[in-house]
Formats: C-alpha cells, structure tokens, sequence
C-alpha cells in the first residue's frame, strides 16, 4: 500500500487526464458544499447533467470577474460513483473511515458530492451557489454549506499560522494528482472534508508555551519545533507528517476559518487533497489514536470534529463524458 508511484509533472497531463484545479492559488474566501444525491432515477439523472455542465457553470461565473480567481473543484463519494459514472471506482476510494480513540472520535458522516469553492470575494461564491442549487432542483438535499474567509496572516481562530507544510511546484501535482498507479482514474483526487469547532475560551486559557507545544509550532514567527522523543506526547505538526522508506508523503490543506458569532461558533472546515487516500487516514488514525496510543494529539482536546466525508475529484474529461450517459 505504501509504494511509491511513478512521478507525475505537468507533462504528464493530455486532455484525457487534465485535472481539475486541485492545484489552484489559496484565495480570500471559498465554501464547502456537501449534497446528497436522491436515489430515484430521475435525480441520479439530473445530478449526472449538473456534474457534466460543471465547466460550463464555472465559466459562467469566472467571466464575471477580472482577476480570474474563481475555481470550484467538484468531487463524488463512494455510494453514488457507480450509479453515477458507471465505472469503477477509483483504487482507495471508500466511505470515511471514522476513528474511535480512547478520548475523541473522529465521525463519518453522510455526502455524496463536494463543490469545494473559491474567490475572492463572496458574491461570486453566492452567485456559483445559487445558480448550481438551481440546476440541481430537488434532485439532492443540502447536507451542510460552509462560507470560509482567510483569517489574519494566513492564521487559523487559533491563531497558529495554517498550511506551513503544503508542498509547492512540482512536488503539488506529485503530491495530490493520481498517475499511472490507477489508469482509469489518473488526473484525479482524493479529498477527505473534517468540519472542527473549537473552545475557544478553553484555549485562550492555556499559556502560549502551552499552545506552542500542541501546535509544534511558535505561535509568533511560526518556527518548527523540535520532534519529542519516540514514546513522548507528540506535537500536532509530528502526528500529521507521514514518513515511511519512500520519504514524506505530503497532502495539500486548503483549511478555512469559519465563524458565526450569534450562535458561539468558531471552527476550521478541512479539506485534504491527496494522491495516495491512505495518507491522510494515518494522519488521522494518530491524531485520534495517538502515536504512541494512547496520547492523542492534544489539539482534539480544544477542537471537535463533527463531520468526516471522502469524496474522489475526478478529471475534467471524466465529469464532461457524464454528458454522453444520458443519451
């Protein structure tokens, strides 16, 4: 399971294969869309015919601003690939597994399709919305929709600086683009969502050195700090960095700040994509489990996780040959 698959760089991509914009910019503001498809067969129909003209919605709303900052990723889960592509799925792809440890539990929850969603601004997020929801009818059900803005320095409510270790230039579509290791599928991604909402009060009550600690991380000039020792309580940065003989395997995080301050409501909506799905269950599997078990990462103490989906980003050519289906 944990080969490492052949390299894979921009020359790789032929239209067959084009990704998505997995590898887009971080922007401003983005949100998270999760739906449930209906199973009758006229709305595994219609929502077939919304992901096919995913491009053109796309371009409907990008043309609308100048920048050109706007992108949406749009992923499928398990229960409804079949159904809906007709294919295979892809290798890994499988409901979230959720983790029960010794203290926390990270939950597996429903959703069937993913629109992750980006800009600049809102309006353009909420123009994109309304017309994909229209489109889609009463063919799904909402599951959640989460709006999520760039918080101060790039920073998390927690104030720690949010996405240090996401890899850049060639090492990004290494990284999260699915290659020659699954034909069938390659150009595509695995993307795994986790919506946490924090105590705030309960972490502003702990001393810097305190939260230092748990990050792995110094909370002023974000410098890494030093691993503990192979049977010690390991730092949040330690639990989430997977190396194995093959060397680190890294993810790209496109974490957002999210708030609604009437209701007390502070969190960070998740969302990993990666090339290889088992990489981010071990991510998970010692944040929840602990490394050793059972000292789970501490941040779970501050943090609680109330949703958990996998979904895969196919490419661009699989979404636009759902068309052809329906003839």
């Amino acid at each position: 399971m944990n080969s490492q698959p052949a390299p894979i760089t921009a020359l790789n991509h032929t239209l067959d294969n084009e990704p998505q914009q997995i590898t887009a910019p971080l922007t401003h503001s983005a949100a998270f869309l999760v739906l449930k498809v209906k199973d009758d067969e006229a709305s595994i129909a219609k929502a077939r015919e919304v992901l096919a003209s995913t491009d053109d919605l796309i371009k409907n709303t990008a043309i609308r601003e100048i920048e050109r900052t706007f992108t949406c990723n749009v992923a499928i889960g398990h229960r409804v690939w079949q159904p809906l592509v007709g294919t295979t799925p892809p290798r890994e792809l499988k409901p979230f597994r959720g983790i029960k440890g010794a203290t926390h539990t990270a939950v597996s929850t429903p959703g069937d399709l993913l629109y992750h969603i980006r800009a600049r601004t809102m309006d353009l997020i909420v123009a994109f919305e309304r017309n994909l929801l229209m489109a889609f009818g009463d063919a799904v059900e909402t599951v959640d929709d989460v709006a999520g803005f760039r918080y101060f320095d790039g920073r998390d409510l927690l104030d720690f600086v949010d996405g240090t270790a996401n890899p850049e230039g060639l090492s990004l579509p290494e990284a999260t683009i699915v290659g020659e290791e699954d034909p069938e599928h390659a150009g595509g991604s695995y993307v795994v969502v986790q919506k946490y909402l924090h105590n705030l009060d309960a972490w502003r009550a702990q001393k810097t050195e305190a939260q230092e600690a748990i990050i792995g991380r110094t909370k002023h000039d974000n410098i890494e700090l030093d691993d503990a020792p192979a049977d010690a309580q390991k730092s949040h940065k330690t639990l989430c960095t997977i190396e194995d003989a093959d060397g680190e395997h890294e993810i790209l995080r496109d974490n957002m700040p999210f708030a609604n301050p009437g209701r007390g409501e502070y969190g960070t909506y998740f969302i990993g994509y990666t090339r290889r799905l088992w990489v981010i269950e071990k991510m998970l599997e010692r944040m929840f489990i602990g490394n050793p078990a059972p000292l789970h990462d501490r941040i779970l103490d501050f943090s609680t996780a109330t949703t958990g989906v996998t979904f895969f980003a196919p490419s661009r050519k699989v979404l636009a040959d759902l068309a052809d289906l329906g003839d």
